[in-house]
C-alpha cells in the first residue's frame, strides 16, 4: 500500500474500524508494551509490529493529532499550552534571576513530533560516536547512524546518496520557497566567514557547523510527524493495538522483571500484562517519574515517600539537560509574512575555534518572540527573532519526586546557567546573534535590533538571564552507559532489571547538537532491532 493510499477514505475507515475493535477487546497480556507514542515510541511500535506473530500494545497519555493546530505548520505555537502539551514548569531558577521556566511535551500521538516546530536535525557527528564510547557499543557510533539515517528518511531535496535516503518512512523536505529572511541569514553567516550548505544533516554536520535552510517534517504543506510516518500506516493491522488516553501509573514487577504495566483509563486503574518486554518512551520527564514510582531509582529518595525498592539506581532523573536560548529581536522595515513553520534557516557555530564541535545553535524565528522578562522591553510589532542558544550547555538539573502519589507530578531543577562556563559561552552566543542580525545581508529588511542592543558586562549578563528560555529539549535523565549513575545499558536495558528497556531522549549521556526529534527516530530504531534480535 502506498503513502498516498494511507490518506484514503477507505483505509481511515479500516484503520478506524479496527482499532475501535483492538480497543474495546483489550487482552490481558500483550508480547511488547511500548509506553508513549512519542517519537521514539512511534518507532518502536512500528517496528516491532512488522513481525505479524508479536501482539503490541502501544499506550499513550493524550490523544489524536486530527486537528488543524497540529497539521498546519505554521500554527504549532498554538500547541504550546494547550491540551497536547504536559505543560512541565521548572522551579524557580537563582541562576536565571529566580525566573520558572515552563516546559512543553507533546502529549498526544506523535508526542513531540506533533506539536514541535517541525525541524529535521541529525545532531553532530561527535555525539553519535560519544554515545558509542560511553557504552561500549560502535551500533551507537555516527557511521552506524549515518547508515539509519539513509535507510529511514525518504528526502525530497537535492539528491545526496553520500547521507542521505530516499526510501523509508520519514517524509523530509528543505523549507520550500523560504522567506528572504532565511536567505538573508544565509547571506550573513558567509559575510562572516561561516559556510553555508544545501541541506544541515550531511557533511555540515560532521565538522565545524555551518549554516542552511532547514529540513523539515512537512510534507504536501502538512506536518508529517514521526506518528504519521510509522505509526498510522500500520492502524489497520490486527496485532497493533492504539490506546490513547491513557495514563502510565508504574511498571508492574514479580521480583526483578517487568511483568506488565498499571494504567489508568476511564477513571479506572488496570494492569496489562507483557510477556516479553515493557519498552518506557514517555519522554525525559516522566519516564523517569514513571521509574521512580515503579520502585527505580535513589533508594534514599524513595524511602523518603515510601516507595518501596526494587532496584537502587542513583542515576535515574539526574544529569538532566536541555538547550537553553536567548531570544534576540530585530524590527523589520516593512512586515515580511511568516512562511512554512515560520522557522525556515538554521546555523551552528563555535564559540572558541578549539573545539571539536559546534556548541552554539541558532534558529531563526519569522516573527517577535520575547521571552516573559524581555516582552517589558521595547518589542517591534513586526519583526523577527534569533533562538540563539547553547548546544553543549555545562549544566545539570535533576528531577525529584514530591508524593508517592504516582499522578503527582515532579519537581523539576532544570539548574540552567548554574556552570559559570555556561554564561561564557552564552556572551559569545549572543555576541555571534548581533553579528549575524547587523550584517549588511538583513540591511534592506530590517530597521534596527530591538534586543539586546550594545550591552556590556553585568547589562548584558542581566539580559542572558531575563531573554533565557528553553528549546523544550528536555533529555539525559535515565542516560545510558556503564558508570554508577548510568540507568540503562548500550542495548537499552535497566541495569538490574529483566525485561525493561527504555527508548527516548531521557537515555542520551549528554544532549545531541540541536534538536532532539531526529536521534530520538534513531534511539526508536535501535531500541527495536536490539529487540528483535533477542527475541527473534
Amino acid at each position: 500500500m502506498t503513502e498516498r493510499d494511507h490518506d484514503s477514505s477507505e483505509f481511515i475507515r479500516q484503520a478506524q474500524d479496527n482499532q475501535a475493535r483492538l480497543t474495546a477487546d483489550l487482552k490481558s497480556h500483550y508480547d511488547f508494551i511500548v509506553c508513549g507514542a512519542g517519537a521514539s515510541g512511534c518507532v518502536v511500535a512500528r517496528r516491532l509490529a512488522e513481525n505479524p506473530d508479536a501482539q503490541v500494545l502501544l499506550i499513550e497519555a493524550g490523544g489524536s493529532d486530527e486537528t488543524e493546530i497540529v497539521l498546519d505548520p505554521a500554527l504549532w505555537p498554538a500547541n504550546l499550552g494547550s491540551e497536547r502539551d504536559w505543560g512541565f514548569q521548572a522551579r524557580p531558577n537563582p541562576h536565571l534571576s529566580g525566573r520558572a521556566l515552563s516546559m512543553s511535551m507533546g502529549k498526544g500521538l506523535g508526542g513531540g513530533s506533533s506539536i514541535n516546530v517541525m525541524v529535521w536535525a541529525r545532531g553532530h557527528r561527535t555525539d553519535w560516536d560519544f554515545f558509542a564510547s560511553e557504552t561500549g557499543d560502535a551500533g551507537w557510533g555516527y557511521e552506524n547512524v549515518l547508515d539509519i539515517y539513509r535507510r529511514i528518511e525518504n528526502w525530497r531535496g537535492a539528491p545526496d546518496t553520500r547521507f542521505r535516503g530516499s526510501s523509508g518512512p520519514v517524509w523530509v523536505q528543505p523549507a520550500p520557497d523560504p522567506s528572504p529572511l532565511a536567505h538573508a541569514m544565509l547571506d550573513a553567516a558567509r559575510e562572516l566567514g561561516i559556510p553555508t550548505f544545501d541541506h544541515p544533516n550531511g557533511e555540515m554536520m560532521e565538522g565545524d557547523g555551518g549554516a542552511a535552510i532547514t529540513d523539515m517534517l512537512v510534507r504536501d504543506g502538512r506536518r508529517h510527524s514521526l506518528y504519521r510516518a510509522y505509526i498510522r500506516p500500520w492502524l489497520d493491522r490486527p496485532n497493533l493495538t492504539v490506546l490513547t488516553e491513557t495514563t502510565m501509573r508504574r511498571v508492574v514487577f514479580e521480583g526483578r522483571r517487568a511483568t506488565g504495566i498499571e494504567i489508568v483509563r476511564g477513571g479506572r486503574i488496570l494492569t496489562v500484562g507483557a510477556r516479553a518486554e515493557v519498552v518506557l518512551c514517555l519522554g525525559a520527564i516522566q519516564t523517569p517519574k514513571v521509574l521512580m514510582h515503579s520502585g527505580v531509582g535513589d533508594c534514599a529518595d524513595l524511602n523518603r515517600y515510601e516507595i518501596p525498592v526494587v532496584q537502587h539506581l542513583p542515576g535515574v532523573g539526574r544529569n538532566f539537560q536541555d538547550h537553553v536560548s536567548f531570544r534576540c529581536l530585530w524590527e523589520y522595515v516593512e512586515p515580511i509574512a511568516p512562511r512554512n513553520s515560520g522557522s525556515e534557516a538554521t546555523l551552528y557555530w563555535k564559540s572558541r575555534p578549539e573545539l571539536d564541535s559546534p556548541d552554539l545553535l541558532f534558529c531563526q524565528v519569522e516573527f517577535p518572540v520575547p521571552s516573559d522578562r524581555t516582552a517589558a522591553r521595547r518589542v517591534p510589532a513586526h519583526g523577527w527573532t534569533m533562538f540563539a542558544g547553547l548546544a553543549r550547555p555545562a549544566s545539570r538539573g535533576r528531577l525529584c519526586l514530591r508524593s508517592a502519589d504516582p499522578l503527582a507530578p515532579l519537581a523539576i531543577e532544570a539548574n540552567m546557567m548554574s556552570e559559570s562556563a555556561d554564561m561564557r559561552t552564552a556572551i559569545a552566543c549572543v555576541e555571534l546573534c548581533r553579528s549575524l542580525g547587523n550584517a549588511a545581508a538583513f540591511r534592506r529588511l530590517v530597521r534596527g535590533e530591538a534586543m539586546p542592543g550594545d550591552l556590556e558586562g553585568s547589562a548584558l549578563k542581566e539580559f542572558i538571564r531575563d531573554a533565557a528560555v528553553t528549546y523544550w529539549h528536555q533529555s539525559c535523565t535515565a542516560k545510558m552507559g556503564r558508570d554508577s549513575m548510568s540507568v540503562v545499558d548500550g542495548a537499552l536495558k535497566v541495569y538490574g532489571i529483566d525485561a525493561l528497556r527504555v527508548a527516548d531522549a531521557s537515555i542520551m549521556p549528554r544532549v545531541t547538537t540541536g534538536n532532539t526529534q531526529a536521534p530520538c527516530a534513531i534511539i526508536g530504531e535501535r531500541a527495536a532491532q536490539m529487540i528483535r534480535q533477542v527475541h527473534g
